[in-house]
């Protein structure tokens, strides 16, 4: 139970803030790959509650979709670059990436990005770049 209550601490610890940007084509480790995806010094981590535009799959909205993906990768970016990031991780999923719950100084960053017009709230939010 001790080692249990110590790793719940670690996981809620505030990073430092991120040398972070957009993810290139060569080896992935700390970057934004997109809206709600990211790779945190090697560990790859799906961020929970939200959804973005996708930038290359899956895409369903045409070059619509693909600009409102660049502009919530870049939001995120400019976000994980800020002070008071903390990841809250609950495991992982069926791709094998962590799944977390980011948050800047205390507001979830899909709360943000939901607020800006750049993502649904999942799974229930529509995906109105779809439209």
């Amino acid at each position: 139970m001790k080692t249990l209550i110590v790793a719940l601490t670690l996981a809620l610890l505030p990073v430092p803030v991120l040398a972070i940007e957009k993810c290139g084509s060569g080896q992935r480790y700390t970057c934004v790959v997109d809206g709600d995806t990211i790779w945190l010094e090697g560990e790859k981590v799906r961020i929970m509650g939200y959804d973005t535009p996708e930038p290359q799959t899956n895409i369903c909205g045409g070059s619509k979709e693909v600009r409102l993906a660049n502009q919530a990768s870049a939001r995120l970016v400019q976000l994980l670059s800020q002070d008071g990031i903390t990841i809250e991780r609950h495991g992982s999923d069926r791709y094998n990436r962590t799944l977390a719950i980011v948050r800047i100084a205390g507001v979830d960053v899909g709360d943000i990005l939901v607020k800006e017009g750049l993502a649904r709230y999942w799974p229930d939010g529509p995906e109105f770049w779809c439209d």
